[in-house]
């Protein structure tokens, strides 16, 4: 099947990365067929950039570099004002933004999350869209979007299907009464920017698991008919805060998905806690890191990989059956995450609208 819009893979360069530095011995090659040979599993991470700056991201990015990682690290393309929902640099700093142009010579991919920390209209979208590939060369070619942004597309109650939306929307009003009302996908709203997500960019932040491995939890890309200016949803590994990041890459998670051949995409903020008040990285994160590094894995910006699962796996239409069995999947797994780790991560309290 060929999604609308969706350009043929090799549309654009892909991102230059270390791809010899964590081979396996001859002989021991994976049979899967997403990654290429000689690599046991295949690994990326899309870095949310809620409170990222220049205080806590570069020490990130020069340990990835170390390791060998090259990984989506999104941004926001406008200045929010004194009116922002979260906190955070954006590339209307010059000096972020030669950063973050740095960052994609060294390989990692910039991803796109909303025009800036607050709601935009169909007009600032489109100029931050203008904005971004002016910048960085091309459209973006995945994206998330930010949790407090009425142009969310298909978020909230939006996200799930029939009863599951009804009750969705009812939780809502009762335990987050001050949320937009998101509306991106609605061609009435001024918030509406669906089409052109549809037109510019391949794949789109979908559901999220407490699993490592995502093919255990169903197809890593898929398309949704009925929410359709999505041209590919991918499947993330939920990693939001740094100690759900360490659950999720224990030695033995690790192990299971380097043994079964695995795919993870790690969904994180390392802006939030992943580097101590001195401007030190937590020496957790160092640990962890520096395992996965030396397990053989292909280390590559999400859109990178995504090609790649797209070539080997297609982006299958889910029918009605099938998304009513994600959905309920996502929803048992969100409650069991946060009866262990607590409630939402909390990167959209302060100054909140």
């Amino acid at each position: 099947m060929t999604l609308p819009f969706l350009r043929p893979l090799g549309f654009r360069h892909l991102s230059t990365w270390r791809v010899g530095e964590h081979m396996t011995p001859k002989g021991q090659e994976t049979s899967s067929r997403i990654f290429p040979p000689g690599y046991k599993f295949a690994f990326s991470i899309f870095d949310d950039t809620d409170r990222t700056t220049l205080h806590n991201g570069p020490q990130v990015y020069q340990l990835l570099n170390e390791l060998g990682f090259a990984i989506t690290k999104s941004v926001w393309v406008d200045d929010p004002g004194p009116h922002f929902t979260t906190g955070g640099s954006t590339c209307a700093e010059p000096a972020y933004l030669d950063w973050v142009l740095e960052l994609q010579t060294q390989g990692h991919e910039i991803g796109y999350h909303n025009a800036t920390d607050h709601s935009s209209t169909r007009e600032q979208t489109l100029a931050a869209l203008e904005a971004f590939e002016k910048h960085f060369g091309h459209p973006p070619r995945c994206g998330a979007d930010h949790a407090a942004n009425a142009e969310a597309l298909y978020a909230g109650a939006a996200r799930v299907s029939g009863v599951s939306s009804a009750a969705y929307r009812f939780a809502q009003k009762m335990l987050q009464p001050d949320r937009p009302q998101f509306s991106g996908e609605d061609p009435t709203s001024p918030y509406f920017w669906g089409d052109l997500c549809a037109e510019r960019i391949d794949y789109w932040r979908g559901f999220s698991f407490a699993e490592t491995d995502l093919r255990s939890v169903g197809p890593i890309l898929h398309h949704d008919p009925s929410r359709a200016y999505v041209n590919a949803w991918f499947t993330s590994s939920h990693a939001p805060r740094l100690e759900q990041f360490l659950q999720r890459l224990r030695p033995d998670r690790l192990d299971r998905l380097e043994e079964s051949g695995g795919v993870c995409i790690l969904y994180t903020h390392f802006g939030l806690d992943f580097v101590g008040e001195r401007g030190r990285l937590e020496p957790e994160f160092v640990t962890a890191m520096t395992d996965l590094a030396a397990r053989g894995g292909w280390y590559v910006p999400v859109s990178t990989l995504l090609d790649a699962v797209r070539n080997s796996d297609g982006c299958p239409s889910l029918s009605v059956r099938k998304r009513a069995k994600l959905e309920r999947n996502w929803m048992i797994d969100r409650v069991r995450d946060r009866s262990r780790f607590g409630p939402r991560v909390a990167t959209h309290d302060q100054n909140a609208s």
